[in-house]
């Protein structure tokens, strides 16, 4: 009887172990689902309030992937870090060639371009032969501006990350949505990156032609949403990504959406978080004297 009795004990104990490790775990993982979160279709998601750090939802954030073309804006910041002259005139080669050739893109051998506007370029239309040659250009070359960016990325306590190129081509461009949260916060500091990132067309003259080019986020065109800086990103092993900070609510918040299903789908899951933050989180947060009257 009393070997029962302690087995039951012993049960009932692990039972609650397992209750309370799910509990810890689901904080730090994904709550995501019914009437608790927006449901998603991007695989890994950070949403944070950028000034207090309080994440207002989260869904695999510790988990590590591919980012794409997000680390155009460490690029960014280790091109302005190093206080290179923004008006040098640079020149495209064969070495900024990328791995999806020359394409449509008017950036050939042979133009040139200065340094602010291939910057330029690179954080809004995520042209990838202008994030090239940001790294080819630096002192000491692409093998240097990329120990750059991960020495970069060790300062910003962005520890499970690691860079291979400076355009995002490189599968081996990891972080997690923690780590991008982190380096978002850090750009932002950057009047110049946020400016760039979230200008929605530039024009630029090549010979006797003139181009167009444009953001490659749909939402800098919708007035809803004001941004301050985002970015976004694909190859196929890292799906749709996108990087953005708002302000909802007078908050500033900062949203990481990685490997989203579809072309559209991180902007939709944006919206769908935007809706829940304004009509569920907030809407329960805000104090009675600041709700607005119902019409």
């Amino acid at each position: 009887m009393r070997g029962s009795l302690h087995r039951v004990f012993g049960l009932g104990v692990a039972v609650a172990l397992l209750a309370l490790s799910g509990a810890a775990s689901a904080h730090h993982v994904v709550h995501h689902h019914g009437a608790v979160g927006p449901r998603l279709r991007s695989a890994y998601v950070l949403v944070v309030d950028q000034d207090t750090g309080k994440v207002l939802y989260a869904k695999n954030p510790e988990a590590v992937s591919s980012i794409a073309s997000i680390t155009k804006l460490m690029t960014a910041m280790v091109t302005l870090d190093k206080h290179l002259p923004l008006d040098e005139t640079l020149e495209f080669t064969r070495d900024d060639r990328t791995s999806e050739g020359w394409g449509r893109s008017p950036l050939h051998p042979g133009v040139h371009i200065t340094r602010g506007q291939a910057l330029h370029l690179a954080l809004m239309s995520s042209e990838n032969h202008a994030a090239n040659l940001l790294g080819r250009t630096y002192p000491g070359g692409l093998p240097a501006f990329v120990a750059a960016m991960n020495a970069k990325a060790r300062a910003l306590g962005m520890t499970h990350s690691s860079f291979a190129d400076s355009i995002g081509l490189n599968p081996r461009n990891r972080a997690s949505p923690e780590d991008l949260v982190r380096m978002a916060k850090a750009a932002y500091q950057y009047g110049l990156i946020r400016r760039y990132s979230v200008s929605s067309g530039y024009d630029f003259r090549i010979g006797r032609r003139m181009f167009h080019f444009h953001s490659t986020d749909r939402l800098v065109y919708n007035h809803r949403w004001h941004l301050d800086l985002q970015k976004t990103g694909y190859i196929s092993v890292a799906g749709h990504c996108l990087v953005l900070s708002t302000g909802i609510h007078g908050r500033r918040v900062l949203m990481v959406l990685l490997d989203s299903a579809g072309k559209y789908s991180r902007f939709a899951d944006a919206q769908r978080i935007r809706n829940w933050l304004e009509t569920r989180h907030y809407a329960r947060t805000l104090a009675p004297a600041e709700r607005q009257p119902s019409a």
